[in-house]
């Protein structure tokens, strides 16, 4: 339920105590100076330029406190305006020059030159008010004699009567010498209205000045403005500006008495009223009811807009001055809110959250204006520690994964190529302190988005087969059939064709329906390996089907070279090598997390064993054959078939059909066993125990 609104009472803001003032009799303005000082008012009405600040020659007066007092300016006993008096106290700054050594010269100096620790100093004083809707400088003389000067010391002050201002209003006043030895004095006073004043009876102003109310009802704001009958008033709504003049909201003039209806909505900390009588020369009052609101604080930050400029620079624009925290964190695209960094970075010039009361308020993040166009970049956080020392890790969802790690996360199962990127030049520097930094690193190389065109003309043929896969009725028949299996694999040698020839027709004996480039080399001459190979597994994951990587020492060989060059060798896309050519499509679905569900891999005992296959490709399971074959047929079921009782009975049924191809391949007819070792580049008869 909506937070409900307090009753707020204000009748020309809140009453002070009563104060009595003296009167001041006639319109013109004066100054006064402590006895011993004399002084005068040079001009009532300049153009106020302070100058820089100027190194003093000598002894000179500077103000060192400003003083201020109400007094009431009247022409006659009912006819008063309200008027501020200020006093501003003066001391000696500097030392006198010492007198050059007579008998250098010659002999004494000139009588007739005045010493010039017997010379009065001369100041003039400005003072600068400010009071909104006017503005006025005044330029005071004053002179101190020799006999008053002691260094460091106050010699008296100087009194100005008076500046008119309006009741109620705030007016800021600063005073300087000119030309400036020091620093400015700056004061601010907030004068009372008519109820804060014992002679509020004397000032015309007073007596027609409507009274307002500012109450609540819900989600409106009432101003009730109590004035007579046919009495005219103007009433405006502003923002109070630290900086600036007010920014005008909303003006009218109105005739009493009037009730207007505020949307809460509009009301913010720095929304003051002012009302005055439409009459000659009226006095304004200015109020600002909202200031400790919380739901105009709420107000504030709904309209509030933060933007970056550079990476290391930002600007937050609200209506009102208000202060805040900013700290760097980091979001995933789409994912959670930002995540501080650990260790924390410096927050000085970081526009990424910005914080008040310990409470989120606004969020931006750098990839909107300063780094362009969102890419898949990995954030890399460098701390360092005491005798230079540095350790590094990646920006993860799941955390920070220290570089080198042996996690199954992207980051960590390509550290070693992150931590190249950064040593040789190709990450960008986001942040720097001394805390740490912050570097962003591309990963496109490594997702191979260079491949785009490839991926393309792969659509464009996989799009041409499609139309034709369509309209032959027999592929749909044999659907129904069971589930379908593409098997890729490695042309080592003759033998080893044979032996994938073997498992590919002990499978198509079970509801699988297998596809193998041994049974397509025609179409895989006219069509070419890619586009074969991409028809082939976008119809098989289309209807729910299986990729099986059948892993031998060649497989590996180029997997791995692959993986670390990101292109195929000299002999790529032979016209019937398919898994060279497969290289370029698979390794997306893996490198993406798209594999697991869609791809299972294989590999013959005693031929490799599974640890020799690559990290990224055991993201799937690996299996080995025949020893796993209840496994590896259960993998290739449909992901929601019930498990067959059967199960055991198919694995026996494809290892009976596998088992000829494996003994010719490990102990060709006639021939010793060459002993072949395990992993890459092993051959028939590895680890066999002849």
């Amino acid at each position: 339920m909506p937070v409900p609104w307090f009753l707020l009472s204000l009748a020309l803001g809140r009453s002070p105590v009563v104060l009595s003032l003296e009167r001041l009799v006639g319109p013109q303005d004066a100054t006064h100076c402590s006895p011993g000082l004399s002084c005068r008012l040079w001009d009532s009405d300049i153009l106020c330029l302070p100058g820089d600040i100027v190194p003093a020659p000598g002894p000179v007066l500077a103000p060192t406190h400003l003083q201020t007092e109400l007094v009431l300016r009247c022409q006659k006993e009912t006819d008063c305006d309200l008027c501020l008096r200020v006093a501003v106290h003066l001391a000696v700054h500097g030392h006198w020059e010492e007198p050059e050594d007579e008998e250098k010269f010659g002999g004494a100096a000139d009588s007739g030159v005045e010493e010039p620790r017997n010379a009065s100093l001369q100041a003039q004083v400005v003072l600068s008010f400010q009071a909104y809707p006017t503005a006025r400088c005044v330029l005071l003389e004053v002179q101190v004699p020799a006999a008053l000067v002691q260094f460091g010391q106050s010699v008296g002050s100087v009194v100005y009567d008076c500046f008119e201002a309006a009741l109620g209003s705030e007016v800021r006043i600063w005073s300087y010498t000119q030309p400036r030895y020091e620093k400015e004095l700056n004061h601010t006073q907030q004068l009372p209205d008519c109820r804060g004043l014992e002679v509020w009876n004397s000032i015309p102003s007073c007596w027609a000045l409507p009274w307002l109310n500012v109450s609540a009802d819900g989600d409106n704001v009432h101003l009730v403005l109590n004035v007579s009958e046919e009495q005219h008033f103007g009433l405006s709504l502003y923002w109070n500006q630290v900086q600036g003049p007010p920014k005008p909201r909303w003006h009218k003039n109105l005739t009493g008495p009037q009730i207007i209806t505020l949307n809460h909505t509009d009301l913010v900390p720095c929304l003051c009223i002012q009302v005055w009588p439409l009459e000659p020369d009226s006095v304004r009052t200015n109020i600002c009811p909202f200031r400790e609101d919380p739901r105009a604080h709420q107000n504030l930050w709904q309209a509030a807009r933060l933007q970056l400029l550079t990476l290391q620079s930002w600007l937050l624009d609200a209506p009102c001055s208000l202060p805040a925290e900013a700290a760097l964190c980091w979001r995933a695209p789409g994912g959670d809110p930002c995540q501080p960094l650990v260790p924390p970075l410096s927050w000085e010039n970081v526009t990424v959250d910005v914080n008040s009361s310990e409470k989120l308020q606004l969020q931006e993040c750098l990839w909107a204006d300063s780094l362009g166009p969102l890419k898949d970049d990995v954030l890399l956080l460098e701390t360092r520690g005491p005798q230079d020392n540095r350790s590094l890790c990646a920006l993860e969802p799941s955390g920070c994964t220290s570089l080198p790690s042996k996690a199954s996360t992207r980051a960590a199962r390509l550290g070693e190529y992150l931590l190249q990127d950064l040593q040789s030049g190709q990450c960008l520097q986001l942040w720097d302190d001394d805390l740490g930094a912050l570097w962003a690193c591309p990963m496109d190389k490594y997702i191979h988005k260079r491949w785009a065109l490839v991926w393309l003309a792969c659509l464009l043929f996989a799009a041409a087969l499609s139309l034709i896969l369509l309209l032959k009725k027999d592929h749909a028949k044999a659907a129904a059939r069971g589930r379908a299996a593409l098997l890729l694999y490695s042309a080592d040698d003759s033998g080893f064709e044979r032996l994938v020839g073997a498992l590919a027709s002990a499978l198509c004996q079970l509801p699988l329906r297998v596809a193998v480039d041994l049974w397509s080399r025609r179409e895989l001459s006219a069509q070419g390996p890619v586009a074969w190979f991409h028809a082939q597994r976008r119809q098989t994951l289309q209807e729910g089907g299986v990729v099986v990587l059948l892993f031998s020492p060649g497989a590996v060989a180029l997997c791995s070279e692959w993986l670390q060059d990101g292109v195929s060798g000299p002999g790529a896309h032979g016209p019937h090598d398919a898994f060279r050519a497969s290289l370029s499509c698979v390794l997306p679905d893996f490198l993406q997390g798209r594999a697991p569900g869609s791809y299972v891999g294989a590999c013959f005992d005693r031929l490799l064993h599974p640890d020799a296959v690559p990290a990224l490709f055991r993201t799937v399971p690996v299996f080995t054959l025949p020893s796993q074959l209840p496994d590896f047929l259960g993998a290739l079921q449909q992901p929601r078939a019930p498990r067959s009782g059967r199960l055991q009975e198919r694995a026996e049924q494809v290892s009976r059909a596998l088992q000829p191809a494996l003994d010719s391949y490990f102990h060709p007819p006639g021939t010793p066993a060459p002993g072949r070792g395990v992993g890459p580049g092993a051959g028939p008869g590895a680890g066999d125990g002849t």
